[in-house]
């Protein structure tokens, strides 16, 4: 049997549930480090803290799975990537 491989990467989420997952995950990592912004760059930034999430999760051997596991590996994807952003800008 193969495995399913999902969207970017995050095997059994659709389109729809890595909008959303991502959209929360955004806005969560954005209230935690203190970082405002619209909704297309929460879920952006979700999105794109998804697939970093779960390419962490994969060097560290973390296993995840399961929706509520998809949204933590987001959230710490997006909140790895919201630091860097305001690292990058600080320096400007």
């Amino acid at each position: 049997m193969h495995n399913q491989v999902g969207l970017l990467g995050t095997p059994g989420v659709g389109l729809v549930g890595l909008i959303i997952i991502g959209g929360l995950a955004g806005w969560i990592g954005g209230k935690i480090v203190g970082f405002r912004n619209g909704i297309l760059t929460n879920i952006l930034v979700g999105i794109c803290g998804s697939a970093l999430g779960f390419k962490l999760a994969e060097i560290t051997d973390v296993e995840v799975g399961g929706r509520f596991g998809h949204f933590l590996a987001a959230l710490v994807g997006s909140i790895v990537i919201l630091f860097i952003w305001q690292a990058l800008n600080r320096n400007r």
